[in-house]
């Protein structure tokens, strides 16, 4: 994490060996940067065959990019509703009360990567994330 002071509007980070903390939906979480009550920058992972519990965010919105591996994001929104290909390049949008659940492909080379930035910063209040139905059985904790 930042060795900057807490004042330094300047801020720098690594990606620590180990993820962090896990989030609501089962990911494992790489926290990186926080610009205080804007949004946070962080990596989200899931190992090979990995699949995360369906929630939506009740203050949170996500902008995703796919750096490394391969997998399946599933997002619905009201009547809206649909499932897309991740692999590296991919971005995608996570609007506030959107219902999501992603997945890591068996035969991944390595881990989904996802780096993600959050607004307002992840991870919100308690009873921020939301339990949803999703389209597949989570394997996460």
């Amino acid at each position: 994490m930042s060795n900057q002071p807490e004042h330094d509007p300047f801020r720098t980070a690594r990606l620590a060996d180990a993820p962090v903390v896990t989030a609501p939906d089962g990911a494992a979480v790489y926290p990186l940067l926080v610009l205080e009550g804007r949004g946070s920058l962080a990596v989200f992972t899931l190992a090979p065959g990995q699949v995360t519990h369906a929630v939506s965010h009740a203050t949170v919105q996500e902008l995703w990019q796919v750096t490394a591996g391969s997998g399946a994001l599933w997002r619905r929104q009201g009547a809206r509703e649909e499932t897309v290909r991740l692999v590296p390049g991919t971005a995608a949008s996570i609007p506030l009360g959107t219902a999501f659940q992603f997945r890591a492909d068996e035969d991944s080379d390595g881990p989904l990567r996802i780096t993600a930035v959050t607004v307002p910063p992840w991870p919100g209040t308690d009873g921020e994330a939301r339990p949803e139905d999703g389209p597949w059985r989570a394997t996460v904790r």
